[in-house]
């Protein structure tokens, strides 16, 4: 007898998606069957959002407390011009044919070799330099984000820029940060001793050549930032980074002495105008009466918001180091006058051997303290 016939059932071909859809979010389209209801699988019971494992215990921050937030709101973004460079066409063109013609250009190379070895030498424990000023709008952020910059450059170690300014600071838009997340004052309570680099550079802001940023504030009007939280954050952050540079408040406020009395070296940033010189040279005589270490390793930084003031620089430096204070100028520079974020290829030349040689001084001056 012969076999019967096999029937084979012809299923039409459905095209397969990339990728499968939520079926969670599709309308329902009647009663499951049977085999559909062994089928699914049971629905994922809800879970709590991810908590770092450094976070103290029984203090879980509130939903979006630790959210990031722009730097800069985008209905902002247009209103900025092109950056120029900050030293015109002409002056460029003039300083190259005078190196070609000089013999000043071996001199340069030695000097910037010297000044390069310096920025480079090894420290055996993290040196903290605080950067402040008197009165604001003395270019105190531009001045920390250029030596934190500098730093960065020149060195191997990894090198972090602190915000002790939460008022409302730039150091944030003259580093270039996108979006911020954590402060010092949120740091303060998580660091542990047990945390690796990598643990700890996760809370930074990542900044290029090895450089990283901690923030005092998210650009909150009325943020704070106590002294003991400082205190907490600075000592435990100390042994990650070979040089911490401080944007500290302007003086007197209690975390910027705070800042000062604990750094290895000081940055006193002021205008270089009638008013700002004398008001820094009274600074200076005020801290004579410290302990001598105190004014030797400050580095007072004139800084020049317009061409060919009215100011005798020869002689205002000449009146500020007989204080005992190490005194540097910073040129007027177009684009570092126009704000927003530096970058470095359109400084001046005279501006980038300036900020070199104050970052110098100032790590020399930190290596002298134990």
């Amino acid at each position: 007898m012969p076999a019967p016939e096999e029937v084979t059932a012809v299923i039409p071909s459905v095209p397969v998606p990339s990728s499968a859809p939520d079926l969670s979010a599709a309308p329902p389209l009647g009663r499951p069957t049977a085999v559909e209801q062994q089928t699914q699988p049971p629905a994922a019971p809800p879970q709590a959002p991810p908590r770092s494992p450094y976070a103290p215990p029984g203090a879980a921050p509130a939903p979006g407390t630790f959210s990031s937030l722009p730097v800069v709101d985008d209905s902002l973004a247009g209103t900025r011009r092109k950056p120029r460079h900050g030293e015109p066409l002409v002056g460029r063109a003039l300083r190259a044919v005078r190196r070609t013609v000089s013999s000043s250009a071996a001199r340069e190379v030695a000097e910037a070799s010297r000044t390069a070895e310096t920025l480079q030498q090894p420290v055996a424990t993290g040196r903290q330099i605080a950067v402040t000023s008197i009165r604001g709008g003395a270019g105190k952020s531009t001045v920390a984000a250029l030596l934190g910059r500098t730093y960065a450059h020149y060195r191997h170690d990894p090198v972090l820029l602190v915000e002790a300014d939460p008022a409302l600071g730039t150091l944030p838009f003259r580093l270039g940060a996108e979006s911020l997340r954590w402060t010092v004052r949120d740091l303060a309570g998580m660091l542990e001793p047990s945390m690796s680099l990598l643990d700890v550079t996760g809370y930074l802001v990542q900044l290029p050549d090895n450089a990283w940023l901690l923030p005092g504030s998210k650009g909150e009007v009325g943020a704070m930032l106590d002294t003991k939280a400082y205190e907490k954050a600075m000592v435990a952050l100390r042994r990650y980074f070979g040089v911490t540079v401080v944007d500290c408040e302007t003086l007197p406020a209690e975390v910027a002495r705070t800042a000062l009395s604990a750094a290895h070296s000081r940055v006193l940033v002021a205008p270089a105008t009638f008013e700002g010189v004398a008001s820094t040279h009274s600074v200076l005589k005020w801290m004579s009466g410290l302990p001598r270490q105190v004014v030797a390793g400050t580095v007072v930084v004139l800084t020049e918001a317009v061409p060919h003031g009215g100011l005798d620089v020869d002689k205002a430096v000449e009146k500020l180091r007989a204080t005992g204070a190490a005194v540097h100028l910073l040129p007027y520079d177009r684009h570092l006058a126009a704000g927003g974020e530096i970058s470095t290829e359109l400084l001046a030349h005279s501006t980038r051997e300036a900020v070199t040689q104050v970052a110098a001084e100032a790590l020399a001056l930190s290596l002298r303290r134990p």
